[in-house]
Parts: structure tokens; C-alpha cells; sequence
């Protein structure tokens, strides 16, 4: 078995996507929003299951497993990189008020070039360093640092009220996303 692959089609898994050269794009709402209207779609038409997440500023953590009859993992993360990729590119281009645009796109461009993968632009680092969760200890550690990398960057001081979280979830509340609760 390889190391950070979907090796167990019913596994779960940490996962992390990365912006290139840890741009801090999700800082507006625009883009934030399309993290989270994607991953629903992918929720409800690739059989996605999304157990903990959370959005920060240039990363995005998530703890996730798939539906019976969904798609394999490694085709929803690559569709869904690929599609938040061009989405927020676009996006970016677009946003008469990003002040930032310039140099966001001088950045993803730059990194393109260097990548043979891409035709233009490169938004996500390529690696997801995919974790599979096989102990309780391990699934229990991945979950705290979850939830807690909005307090540790000084963001909130409880994880439950930060915005872009599974955290509500965990603590009763409604969150952004449709969570699978790990018990």
C-alpha cells in the first residue's frame, strides 16, 4: 500500500488542499462561497461524505468517505480540485473589486508554467496528503486539530464559532454543510 492514496475504497480519510505558495484567497466571502456550494454538489450528486471541515484563509481540512454507490474518492477530490481551480480563477479575474488580483493571478500563473499538469493557471498544490483514519485515536486527533485550527490561528476562541467549520455541527448546531457526525 502506498502512502496518502485512497487505498480503501470505503476508507476515511484527512485530506488537505493547499493553495499554491499558501496564497490567502479565502479571505472573501466569493471565494469561500464557492468551497462550499462545491462541496455540496459534490455531497449530493458524487455520493461525497464529509464527517469534518474546515476553511482557512489558503487551506482547506476536511475528513471524508464516500457513499457505497458514490464515486471513488480520488475521481471527487480530482473533479473537485479541478473545478473549484477554474471556478475561483475565474472568480478572481472577474472581481473589479479584488485588490489583490494581480498578484493572485501572477501567482497561479507562475506556478502553472512551472507544472506541466496544467495549461495556464495552478491553484491548488498537487498533493492531499490523504490520511487514512484507522484508530479512534488517530480519527479523535484529526478531528481536534480540525476544529481547532481557527483557534490556534487566533480566528475565534471556540471552534464553534467559526463560520467555515463542521464545529457547530459537532456542538448541536446547524453548520454550512450537511455533516456525518463521527461517533
Amino acid at each position: 500500500m502506498s502512502a496518502y492514496k485512497f487505498n480503501d475504497p470505503l476508507g476515511m480519510y484527512f485530506v488537505t488542499f493547499t493553495v499554491v505558495e499558501w496564497v490567502d484567497v479565502f479571505t472573501r466571502d466569493d471565494y469561500r462561497l464557492i468551497m462550499v456550494d462545491s462541496l455540496k454538489y459534490c455531497q449530493t450528486e458524487k455520493g461525497l461524505i464529509i464527517h469534518a471541515w474546515v476553511l482557512m484563509s489558503n487551506h482547506l481540512h476536511l475528513i471524508i468517505s464516500r457513499k457505497e454507490d458514490g464515486e471513488a474518492l480520488s475521481d471527487i477530490v480530482r473533479d473537485f480540485k479541478k473545478f473549484t481551480s477554474s471556478k475561483i480563477i475565474k472568480s478572481i479575474k472577474e472581481n473589479t473589486g479584488e485588490s489583490r488580483k494581480n498578484w493572485m493571478l501572477w501567482i497561479f500563473e507562475s506556478a502553472g508554467r512551472k507544472n506541466s499538469n496544467n495549461k495556464n493557471y495552478q491553484f491548488w498544490r498537487q498533493d492531499n496528503h490523504a490520511e487514512q483514519l484507522v484508530s479512534n485515536k488517530f480519527m479523535d486527533q484529526k478531528l481536534g486539530y480540525i476544529h481547532n485550527n481557527p483557534v490556534e490561528a487566533r480566528l475565534t476562541d471556540e471552534p464553534e464559532h467559526y463560520f467555515y467549520s463542521s464545529a457547530k455541527c459537532y456542538a448541536g448546531q446547524k453548520g454550512l454543510l450537511e455533516i456525518s457526525i463521527i461517533a
